[in-house]
């Protein structure tokens, strides 16, 4: 699709050097391969701060200092085309009316000034968030675009009363929507028409590359087969740590391998009682760019999700990463998975059914080529984006699998 002078908006909830990339950073640099000039805005903060630590406060400075460096020189240019603005802004009472002046009267006025400085009359609004409206007000856009890929007011510490109001008020006033559920789809319905239901997706050329040197990564040489792995943010209202751990002493021969680290500022009790077992190692954090080496030597994929409200509209990024890497999965009953056909996913939600589904799962061995490519189909970050550009500016069909 050509387009003169094409630039996004991007507001997201996470930080562009965020340790685990999801769909905020992914749209933003595909945007900006295709030539559009994308202004990513990180998180303004959808949580109150709890008790403030000593952590936290060096955090809220490094904000401020960032925010008034952004503020007086402008966003800091990452990579082809894409432009990172830290948002000078009051990290609570959002709803407050002195607080959204200051946050969102701040941000409009640096957004002016980059699409001036780009030479751009007009501008996509891609949001992930509904803590923008105010500081599009006075915006020339082409299409305002809501994408919903969680329920945020599930999330431990949000204002869900305030926030739901903000984001009701954005399904409104937005030209699409693209929600990543259709529980989230089916709430985005009620209030705009014109709502689409897109799965998350993958890199599929990334985590479907072959370890060329096929030399097996330092940390895994003593931990024998078979290895179980799960990656990705251990946070404890979105994975079941009980179950983890009485499956893995069901199953003392297995080795479950995790990799990821805990959100900041959270001790969860049962990740350090599952982590303190023989046949569990927790790795820590492994770069998305040397993820796939590690998956290459895995057997299987677990999602030990719990079922409650954020869970129930949310589908794991990590489902379609662990197909193209080649890996089985076994989850517990998401609603998000409840579509999947075919032996690529085994389920189980007590620790019984959870082992027999992973031993299943070891017994089928892992995935050849026909079956990766069936599943994965066209979830991929590339065709995703050619199918939301195309309802944005052209409309098309509702459902896209």
């Amino acid at each position: 699709m050509k387009m003169d002078h094409k630039s996004c908006i991007l507001f997201s909830t996470a930080d562009w050097d965020a340790p685990y990339w999801t769909n905020k950073q992914h749209t933003a640099q595909l945007l900006g391969k295709r030539g559009w000039r994308v202004l990513y805005i990180e998180s303004m903060g959808l949580r109150a701060p709890r008790a403030i630590s000593s952590r936290d406060w060096s955090r809220i400075l490094k904000r401020l200092i960032t925010g008034v460096l952004a503020l007086l020189i402008g966003p800091r240019h990452v990579e082809a085309n894409v432009w990172v603005l830290p948002p000078l802004a009051v990290p609570f009472k959002h709803d407050h009316k002195l607080v959204r002046w200051f946050n969102q009267g701040c941000l409009s006025w640096q957004i002016k000034r980059f699409l001036k400085e780009k030479n751009t009359p007009t501008s996509l609004i891609w949001s992930y968030h509904p803590y923008m409206l105010d500081s599009i007000k006075y915006i020339n856009k082409d299409r305002l675009v809501y994408h919903c890929v969680d329920d945020l007011s599930a999330v431990p510490g949000v204002n869900a009363k305030s926030f739901r109001a903000s984001e009701i008020e954005l399904f409104k006033q937005a030209d699409v929507v693209f929600t990543t559920a259709t529980s989230l789809q089916e709430e985005a319905k009620k209030y705009n028409s014109n709502s689409y239901y897109f799965s998350n997706v993958v890199d599929e050329a990334h985590f479907s590359q072959v370890n060329n040197r096929n030399i097996l990564p330092e940390v895994l040489r003593n931990i024998s087969e078979p290895r179980i792995v799960y990656h990705g943010a251990l946070s404890s209202y979105k994975i079941d740590f009980e179950l983890m751990t009485n499956v893995a002493r069901l199953h003392p021969e297995w080795q479950f391998v995790i990799i990821g680290s805990e959100p900041e500022g959270q001790r969860d009790h049962h990740l350090m009682g599952f982590g303190a077992l023989p046949n569990v190692t927790l790795l820590g954090y492994v770069s998305y760019q040397n993820l796939p080496e590690y998956l290459s030597y895995m057997q299987v994929g677990i999602l030990p999700t719990l079922i409650n409200k954020y869970t129930n509209g949310m589908f794991p990024m990590k489902f379609y990463e662990y197909i193209a890497a080649a890996l089985p999965i076994v989850s517990t009953h998401i609603r998000a998975l409840n579509q999947v056909n075919g032996s690529v996913v085994e389920f189980g939600d007590s620790p019984q059914e959870f082992a027999a589904a992973i031993h299943r799962q070891l017994m089928r061995g892992k995935l050849n080529q026909a079956e990766q490519s069936s599943a994965i189909g066209d979830n991929t970050w590339e065709k995703r984006l050619d199918k939301m550009l195309e309802v944005c500016f052209r409309g098309g069909n509702r459902e896209f699998s």
